[in-house]
Protein backbone atom coordinates (compact mmCIF):
# COMPACT_ATOMS: atom_id res chain seq x y z
CA UNK A 1 0.00 0.00 0.00
CA UNK A 2 3.01 2.55 0.65
CA UNK A 3 5.26 1.00 -1.37
CA UNK A 4 6.27 4.63 -2.90
CA UNK A 5 5.97 6.62 0.31
CA UNK A 6 9.25 6.56 2.66
CA UNK A 7 10.35 7.99 6.16
CA UNK A 8 10.83 11.15 4.71
CA UNK A 9 7.68 11.57 3.21
CA UNK A 10 5.51 10.81 6.49
CA UNK A 11 7.46 12.84 8.31
CA UNK A 12 6.99 15.38 6.42
CA UNK A 13 3.51 14.98 5.99
CA UNK A 14 3.29 14.60 9.73
CA UNK A 15 4.66 17.91 10.08
CA UNK A 16 2.48 19.68 7.73
CA UNK A 17 -0.32 18.28 9.36
CA UNK A 18 0.87 19.80 12.55
CA UNK A 19 1.28 22.66 11.25
CA UNK A 20 -2.01 23.19 9.54
CA UNK A 21 -4.17 21.52 12.51
CA UNK A 22 -2.08 22.16 15.52
CA UNK A 23 -1.67 19.54 18.14
CA UNK A 24 -4.82 19.45 20.13
CA UNK A 25 -6.96 18.83 16.69
CA UNK A 26 -4.72 15.78 15.63
CA UNK A 27 -6.30 13.02 18.11
CA UNK A 28 -9.07 14.15 16.47
CA UNK A 29 -8.72 13.83 13.36
CA UNK A 30 -6.93 10.51 13.60
CA UNK A 31 -9.70 9.00 15.56
CA UNK A 32 -12.44 9.80 13.36
CA UNK A 33 -9.92 8.84 10.05
CA UNK A 34 -9.82 5.45 11.85
CA UNK A 35 -13.70 5.34 12.37
CA UNK A 36 -14.24 6.34 8.61
CA UNK A 37 -11.73 3.24 8.22
CA UNK A 38 -13.88 0.83 9.99
CA UNK A 39 -17.25 1.43 8.72
CA UNK A 40 -15.90 1.07 5.44
CA UNK A 41 -14.43 -1.92 6.26
CA UNK A 42 -18.21 -3.05 7.64
CA UNK A 43 -19.80 -1.84 4.68
CA UNK A 44 -17.25 -4.06 2.31
CA UNK A 45 -17.63 -7.22 4.08
CA UNK A 46 -21.12 -6.99 4.33
CA UNK A 47 -21.90 -6.60 0.77
CA UNK A 48 -19.73 -9.67 -0.15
Amino acid sequence: MLNGIGTTEIVVVALVLLLLFGGKKLPELARGMGDSIKEFRKAARSTD
